[in-house]
């Protein structure tokens, strides 16, 4: 675990694992291909492993206090076993997506939320050309009310013009923005392996 709370990241030198969601169904999502060409393009000290949303339901109070239903036990339980979260999400009218929100709305809730002092870091795909710069400050934001531990801040990795980067199968194949995808896992292995109070001090 990588808590801050306990040794963690910052006290490891094996790999750490990072899991990866994205805030998105569609079967060739932008931002599920960009989870991808992370997976592919991090270092050696991370291993990431994509995790599906789409058996989560929205959340409901009844289904919580009837015990927490499979798929939302299922997700609590990768994310509690994980080092590391990243999450990538389009930009919907400025916001993070509902999947997006409705995956951390479940992973904050008690008992023993398992996103409590976990740190993560964000990216975003879009069609458009805002390459999502005004949802990441607000799930950055949401994310930290939410209880995680630290949020990654810099650098920033959003993608515009996602149609002609991505193929219909939703695979990155714009080179440069490889070369981007790989500076921001190299950037965040280093953040994860970097003990808080440092970050701080910088």
């Amino acid at each position: 675990m990588s808590d801050t709370s306990v040794p963690g990241a910052a006290s490891r030198s094996g790999p750490l694992h990072v899991l990866a969601f994205a805030g998105s169904l569609r079967r060739a999502s932008y931002n599920r291909g960009l989870l991808q060409a992370a997976a592919e393009e991090a270092p050696a000290g991370l291993i990431v492993t994509l995790y599906d949303l789409t058996a989560l339901p929205m959340y409901n109070y009844d289904l919580e206090a009837g015990g927490f239903a499979a798929p939302v036990h299922a997700l609590r339980e990768a994310v509690r076993a994980a080092d590391a979260v990243l999450i990538a999400s389009p930009e919907n009218n400025g916001f993070m997506s509902a999947v997006a929100k409705n995956a951390v709305d479940w992973l904050s809730r008690p008992p023993e939320p398992p996103v409590a002092a976990k740190p993560a870091a964000i990216m975003g795909a879009t069609s458009g050309r805002g390459a999502t710069a005004r949802m990441q400050p607000r799930l950055r934001e949401f994310l930290v009310s939410a209880r995680f531990g630290r949020v990654m801040e810099t650098p920033v990795l959003g993608v515009a013009g996602s149609a002609d980067r991505f193929d219909d199968a939703g695979r990155l194949t714009d080179d440069a923005t490889r070369t981007d995808v790989r500076a921001f896992m190299a950037a965040f292995e280093q953040w994860l392996r970097q003990p808080p109070a440092q970050e701080a001090a910088d």
